[in-house]
């Protein structure tokens, strides 16, 4: 932990710079997404979601370059950074799954949890009737 912290300073330019190198999404998101993905998607939302995407972890690693001359700043901006790589983990790992398991989005996973939580909500009320995880078509996801 103390060489982490004895070197805070340069792990942040480090990370940074290499975080701020999505950047490259947001100029040319057709040769990002085939560079990372092996895959681009078509159409004008998709462009400008990729752009959005690469420009905002950008400015996560950015604001990662800015922190190591800003010791004061420090722990907001790891904090957010932290953030940021814990949730496209978890979206990520999310979407991967349901990929590989229902050879579907990550959308129609998120939905189907969705609708689960749901249905438990509602057995766990005064009905007493149990849920069915046949009852929610994947198709309405």
């Amino acid at each position: 932990m103390t060489w982490i912290a004895n070197n805070i300073r340069w792990i942040m330019i480090v990370s940074g710079v290499l975080t701020a190198t999505m950047i490259y999404a947001a100029i040319a998101p057709d040769a990002a997404l085939r560079s990372m993905f092996g895959e681009t998607v078509d159409g004008p939302l998709a462009h400008i979601l990729a752009r959005n995407w690469g420009a905002l972890i950008a400015l996560v690693g950015a604001m990662l370059i800015y922190g190591a001359f800003d010791p004061p700043g420090r722990p907001f901006i790891l904090i957010v950074a932290g953030i940021s790589t814990a949730l496209s983990m978890l979206f990520g790992t999310l979407c991967a799954y349901s990929i590989a398991r229902f050879r579907t989005g990550g959308d129609n996973l998120a939905m189907w949890i969705i609708s689960q939580t749901a249905a438990h909500v509602m057995w766990s009320s005064d009905t007493g009737a149990a849920p069915d995880a046949r009852a929610v078509p994947m198709a309405m996801c």
